[in-house]
């Protein structure tokens, strides 16, 4: 891990990089890959602010807190990037389960795959889905992980009931059910 550390308005204090240095540490523990953590501790007037911008792979975190003493405004805002990179984790661990859940979806023999087509159209299969909220975007995504050609969903905000696909040209078409 590198960090680097930035002083304004105030001595450097090899005490307080110390510190600093082993707070952040606690928050390699949630990221595999190698952190850039940059660290700047300022005074203004009574204030100590602690901002640290955290860099990895794929991410960016950053965090801004100020308090009467600079210890507890470094705890804080650790904190504060702690809750961020542990938000970000469980984003991710959800898409692989759902992106692994559609592949074996996707992967499952169609039953009636091997019957010959009647002349009159009916139902050929029932499929029971579960609706999880979530955003337009999210669904997007979601579909280009799992390659399927649509989704349906419940719109995290209005609860409403939507279907998203893909058309030829690329773009995505969203269908909003209305009451």
């Amino acid at each position: 891990m590198n960090v680097s550390f930035t002083f304004r308005n105030t001595d450097a204090e090899e005490w307080l990089k110390d510190y600093a240095g082993k707070k952040i540490a606690k928050i390699q523990k949630y990221i595999d890959k190698p952190i850039e953590a940059q660290v700047i501790l300022s005074v203004e007037k009574f204030r100590n602010v602690a901002e640290i911008k955290v860099v990895t792979k794929g991410i960016m975190l950053n965090g801004k807190e100020e308090a009467k003493e600079m210890v507890l405004a470094i705890d804080k805002v650790v904190d504060k990037i702690e809750r961020q990179t542990k938000k970000h984790k469980e984003k991710i661990r959800n898409r692989k389960e759902s992106a692994s859940k559609a592949a074996e979806m996707a992967l499952a023999e169609d039953p009636f795959e091997d019957e010959p087509e009647e002349e009159n159209p009916g139902i050929a299969e029932t499929r029971r889905v579960v609706l999880k909220p979530m955003s337009a975007d999210d669904a997007m995504l979601q579909m280009e992980e799992s390659k399927n050609s649509f989704i349906i969903y419940r719109d995290l905000l209005t609860e409403e009931v939507r279907l998203i696909y893909r058309r030829e040209d690329g773009n995505y078409v969203l269908i909003e059910a209305g009451s």
